[in-house]
Order: structure tokens, then sequence, then C-alpha cells
């Protein structure tokens, strides 16, 4: 009987281990080819990992909620059409494995070694990796259960446990911690040495009538996020309001012919994106990143663009190299990753790499905002609404008042590295773009 292994995909060149969210086949379930055969999970993207041969899901490698580095194999497939354990149990002598399963058998014997915790009065789930930590720092099983687990589901993960860890085994704190670099980051890069910032966490008392909704997975995720960006940098808004009548007639002229020849919504995010990328040219510095007290000056201009979720949840696809892409083209990648990521399709690399992002708050009707840079970038700009107002329009015959279409930019960033004279000048050079738009242009 041949056997297919089924391998963790790789799901972007920064990206190295996913956690699987669930399975979409027991063992003895056929599969076809190209048939999914279980959900994973890389940062906030679930993806699902397709099978390449047809055949019987045989044997899984691993659980629900385990983390699997890229390039291992999580499942058996039998391509014969039957499933047959006893072939699996077969042994595989070539040195690699014989090698792993020494470091197994080593491994295995330092645990033993250990101070063994009980675990069979316990309704969670520990994976061995954190089972283990709490051995190495004489966690026990009462001080183990208390953890506040983020993981799926409630499971403690290897960051809550070195977080209990360092805060000394008190779970009245919380610790806020520049964390360790993702695998989105250049891991060859200078380190920094890890800050860490105690806070309280504070009492909330419940009345009566009131309902406990736990976070998902992705909430989790972007709060976190959210708080480790407040921590990290000093945030810093300015505002410019800009006028766009000659823009939003030109678009209210070609959106229907463009329409009809592309078949793509041709909206104002695009419009935008164009002007951010013309005023990072001209404005280097605010496409950076800081490690430590080393800047990191971006050669590629990738713009990620906040997307509201029909959960309420936001993601932030990236549109790379937005700089060597024309209007149509920016108009309709914009439209592809919004469509899926409202249907969970993106690939986790489309949420990585993103050296500056936007959002359009505009489009809940808001006319500015303060948004909060996505680490590790230093700026971020919000997009108000597009309302008519009355404005003095300045004639060769003299002022005059007229009606005129106008918005507010919010533009956010890091002061580390940006000042005000740089933050102020960039969000007025996006508006200048804006406004200078010609209503002559063809599209």
């Amino acid at each position: 009987m041949s056997e297919y292994k089924l391998i963790m995909p790789k799901m972007g060149e920064s990206i190295a281990e996913a956690t699987i969210i669930s399975w979409l086949k027991n063992e003895g379930d056929a599969i076809e080819v190209d048939e999914a055969v279980l959900e994973i999970a890389t940062d906030k993207v679930d993806s699902e990992v397709p099978s390449m041969e047809a055949g019987v899901l045989t044997k899984k490698l691993y659980n629900d909620g385990d983390v699997v580095k890229v390039g291992e194999a999580i499942a058996v497939i039998s391509t014969s059409g039957e499933a047959n354990t006893a072939d699996i149990e077969e042994v595989d002598t070539t040195p690699e494995t014989v090698n792993q399963l020494e470091n197994a058998v080593t491994e295995a014997k330092q645990v033993t070694a250990s101070s063994t915790l009980d675990t069979s009065d316990s309704n969670r789930f520990y994976s061995p990796l954190v089972m283990n930590i709490a051995r190495t720092e004489g966690i026990s099983m009462q001080q183990l259960e208390n953890i506040a687990g983020t993981g799926k589901d409630g499971r403690v993960t290897k960051r809550d446990i070195l977080a209990f860890v360092k805060n000394g085994g008190n779970t009245a704190t919380e610790i806020e911690s520049t964390p360790a670099p993702s695998s989105r980051e250049n891991v060859n890069a200078p380190k920094d040495e890890t800050k860490t910032v105690s806070r309280a966490t504070p009492s909330v008392s419940l009345n009566p009538g009131d309902e406990i909704v736990e976070m998902d997975r992705m909430r989790k995720l972007i709060a976190d996020h959210m708080v480790m960006s407040k921590h990290t940098s000093p945030h810093v808004t300015s505002f410019v309001e800009a006028d766009v009548t000659n823009l939003v007639n030109w678009r209210n002229k070609i959106k229907g012919e463009f329409k009809k020849r592309e078949g793509e919504n041709f909206t104002f995010t695009p419009i935008f994106i164009e002007a951010i990328v013309k005023a990072i040219k001209d404005f280097p510095l605010i496409n950076v990143s800081i490690n430590g007290d080393n800047i990191i000056k971006r050669k590629n201009i990738n713009i990620g663009m906040a997307a509201a979720l029909p959960s309420g949840n936001l993601i932030v696809p990236v549109i790379k190299n937005a700089d060597f892409m024309n209007l149509t083209g920016l108009v309709k990648t914009v439209n592809d990753l919004a469509n899926r990521a409202r249907n969970n399709k993106l690939a986790p690399d489309e949420i990585q790499g993103g050296t500056y992002t936007v959002t359009n708050v505009g489009t809940f009707g808001n006319v500015m905002g303060t948004p909060i840079i996505n680490q590790p970038q230093v700026a971020i700009m919000a997009m108000g609404t597009i309302v008519k107002k009355p404005a003095v329009i300045e004639t060769e015959q003299g002022d005059l008042i007229g009606i005129r279409h106008k918005m507010f930019l919010s533009h956010a960033y890091d002061h580390r590295v940006v000042d005000g004279a740089l933050g102020g000048m960039f969000v007025r050079r996006v508006a200048d773009y804006l406004e200078a738009w010609d209503v002559d242009r063809e599209v």
C-alpha cells in the first residue's frame, strides 16, 4: 500500500508555523484530490489545507489546537483507497528519523526526571510544551489551572505561561512586554532589549442582567496588538481638511463606464491609496520601522487597508508593491482583497509585510478618527467621510461662497521617529494630491 504524507504548507516566506483549528475529515474518511482535510490559522487568517492525492485518511499526526511547523507531516493518507493502520506502524529507519527518535527519547527522559503534574482531575487541555515549562519552572497544577488562557477554547499558550513566570506567579497583574520577533519580522535584524511594563488589571463587577461573552480568537489577537501598539509607540495625530470637489465630480463621471468596461466598482479607496503612495515617495521616512535604536528604511511600499468583517472584527490585507500599480490595478486589487477578506479567503501572506496602513472611517459616516498604528509600522491614515460644505472660493473676481466636497485626513504617527513637521507635511501632501486631481484624467 502506498502512502501520502500531508505536509503543513508554506503560507508565506516569513511564516514558520500554524495552529490546527479543526479537522474536516476523520480517520477512515475518503478524500478526493484538492479536497480540504483540515483548517489552520496563522495570525488572523484561517485557511484550509487540501490533499494533493486521493485516498483514505489513515492517521492524524496532530490534534486540534496543536501548533505545527511548516514542512512537517500532519496526516497520513493511504492512496490505495483502503485504510490499513498496520502499514502505518512500520518503522522508518532513515537517519533523519532515527535522530528525531533519539532526541524524543532524550526529551522524554528529561521530562520524567522532572516533577510530574497530575492532570487527571483537570478539565483543561495542556500542550506538552506548556506542561514541560510548568515542570521546569516548578509551577503547581493549582497555579496552572488559575492561569487565564488566550488560546483556542481558553487553552494556556506558551505566551500565557511565560507571562505568568515573568510576573512571579502573580495573576493579579498583566505583563505587557515587547513581544519576541514574530514570524513576519526579520530575525537577523539587531534585537532590542525586552521592555516590560506592568499594570494592574481592573476588577470588573457584574450587575444584574449583565451577559458575559468570551472574545473569539481574532478579537483576542486584535486586542493584544492594539494594546501592544499603544505601549510601543507614542501616538501623535495631525489633521487636514481637503477640498476634493474635482475628485468627486471626476469619479461620478467615469464610474459607470468603468463598471461596464472592467466589471469593477470604482470606490474612493484606490484613489486615496494612490495619493498616499505618491506622498511616501516624497517623504520616504514615513515608510520605515524601528528595531531598537535602528531605523529600517523600507524599500517596498506595501499599503495595508483596514477592512471590517461581518463579524465586527478587523483585518488588514496588504497591497504589495503598490507603487508599481496604476489606478486600474489598484481598483482591481482593492476590490479583490476586500471581497476575499469578507469571505475569509485571504492567504496568510496577504496580511503580512505592510509598511503603511490606510483606514477609511468615512465608510461608517465618521468625519475623522485617531487610528492606532499597525506595528511595526510608524504611521497610519484615516480617511473621513466626504460631505458637502459651504466654503470660500477664491477667484480672479474676488471671493465667493460655494458648495464644495470636503473631507478630513487624520494622520497618526510614531513620535519616536516621526516628528510633527514630517507628520504634518506628509498628510498635507496627500491632501494636495487629492485637491489637484485632473478632471480630464483617463483611466
